[in-house]
């Protein structure tokens, strides 16, 4: 006879509690459940007795403040047993001042609204743009007098072109150069051979060693009355700077005369020296040329019969041989006018602006008005961008013909590499400007020990 199957049958076959029964997975569960926060709370409790709170952080600190990575109470106040979530400014400032920016009617932010920390090993002077954003995307709310672009976002949006190109003016500079004749193969001196010059024969920055190619040692090792004050015009006391510069490479150091023209551009006065006029102030060279002359007349005193050039006679005449006898003061007073005729008139007006008044042997020098800074409100690293030739931002210099071209590369260059996007450069406000004017900066007390940072500022 056939066994019946029915639900009830096989409803007691089921084991109902079979859940129950332990599992391996079911056992490494149970255990992890236990092991896990026991482990948890012992890491907790050894980051304490060590006294490192990093276990209480947003994160490691930036590279400036690495030293503080367990020192919390440095920045953030304790409150009832815990720390404040917000550095305070005072904890800032007991360490780097920093001065504000620009009076407004906006408050200044706090310090770590712009400079987040906890983000890593990051550069805390690296502000987003919508820190600088909050005021210049309407900088007339804040500042209605405002002459500087009051909407500005980002690099890429609403920047204006730079203003040293704006400029009508040109370059207020009074030294004479064609950049061009000097781009293309030129004659190294009046008799010298053809040479391809470069950018870098003249220009260098600050902290590199000059070029020498084309210098002339005894220039180089003379001493000349002129300063730096003479010949760079100075920025403007409203500017904002840093406080040093951090390798001497970011700008170009003024062209010096010794270092970069004085093999070509020869100083020579009379085809009886072989040397030049010292590269100085008028009253100087006349000095120079008085002594070389009488030093000369006096070891060969025969030239005191003076015989007339023939180039002094109109042409087609018999030249008549005549002498005239001078005095040793007479002789060298003609040679001396002769030689600043030829440089007042000629060889130094190849560069320099020269006033010659009336009643007046020497000339008047215009100052050079040299700018070591255009974009002064702005910074540059030359060495950051090493790599690009020269021509590649300063292309106009290739066709420059007058000294009062602007040759600095428009804000399009710029953004060729500077822009939105990970196959762009940073281009962020912060990466050009500065926020605060360390020139109003002051100086702070020191609160720390060295070695045991534990012990300062408690």
């Amino acid at each position: 006879m056939a066994r019946t199957r029915t639900t009830k049958k096989l409803a007691q076959r089921i084991d109902l509690h079979y859940f129950k029964r332990p599992t391996p997975l079911k056992c490494a569960k149970l255990w992890l459940s236990f092991l896990v926060p026991l482990l948890a709370l012992l890491w907790i409790v050894g980051r304490g007795v060590s006294s490192d709170h990093r276990v209480y952080s947003s994160g490691s600190l930036s590279r400036a403040h690495a030293v503080l990575d367990k020192e919390c109470a440095a920045c953030h106040v304790r409150q009832a047993g815990a720390f404040a979530a917000k550095a305070a400014d005072n904890a800032c400032l007991g360490c780097h001042d920093g001065p504000a920016h620009h009076a407004s009617k906006i408050a200044s932010p706090a310090c770590a609204a712009c400079h987040s920390e906890h983000r890593g090993r990051v550069s805390l002077a690296a502000a987003s743009d919508q820190a600088c954003a909050t005021c210049h995307a309407d900088l007339r709310n804040s500042r209605p007098d405002t002459r500087y672009a009051s909407r500005i976002h980002s690099l890429p949006d609403g920047h204006p072109e730079f203003a040293a190109l704006g400029r009508k003016a040109g370059d207020s500079a009074t030294i004479e150069l064609n950049h061009s004749i000097h781009m293309k193969p030129i004659r190294r001196g009046p008799n010298g051979v053809l040479v391809n010059l470069e950018c870098g024969n003249c220009h260098r920055p600050a902290g590199v060693e000059a070029d020498l190619t084309y210098s002339d040692a005894s220039y180089r090792a003379a001493t000349v009355s002129s300063n730096a004050s003479d010949e760079m015009l100075a920025l403007s006391a409203g500017s904002l700077r840093r406080p040093k510069p951090i390798t001497g490479r970011e700008l170009m150091a003024p062209v010096k005369f010794a270092n970069a023209c004085a093999a070509c551009h020869l100083l020579t006065f009379d085809k009886r020296f072989d040397e030049g006029v010292p590269h100085d102030k008028p009253d100087l060279v006349h000095a120079f040329l008085l002594k070389k002359f009488e030093q000369y007349i006096a070891a060969h005193p025969n030239e005191l019969r003076a015989t007339p050039e023939p180039a002094q006679e109109l042409g087609g005449k018999p030249i008549p041989t005549r002498f005239r006898a001078l005095t040793v003061s007479q002789w060298v007073t003609e040679r001396t006018a002769e030689a600043e005729e030829l440089l007042w008139r000629k060889t130094c007006r190849q560069c320099h602006a020269l006033t010659i008044s009336r009643g007046s042997a020497l000339p008047q020098v215009a100052a050079a008005n040299v700018k070591t800074q255009w974009m002064p409100h702005a910074r540059f690293d030359h060495d950051a961008h090493r790599g690009f030739s020269c021509v590649s931002c300063h292309a106009k210099a290739l066709t420059s013909t007058e000294a009062s071209d602007i040759l600095l590369p428009g804000i399009a260059v710029c953004k060729t590499c500077h822009g939105r996007g990970p196959d762009h450069a940073d281009s962020r406000c912060s990466e050009c400007h500065t926020y605060h004017d360390w020139s109003k900066r002051r100086e702070v007390t020191p609160k720390f020990m060295l070695p045991a940072l534990a012990t300062g500022g408690q």
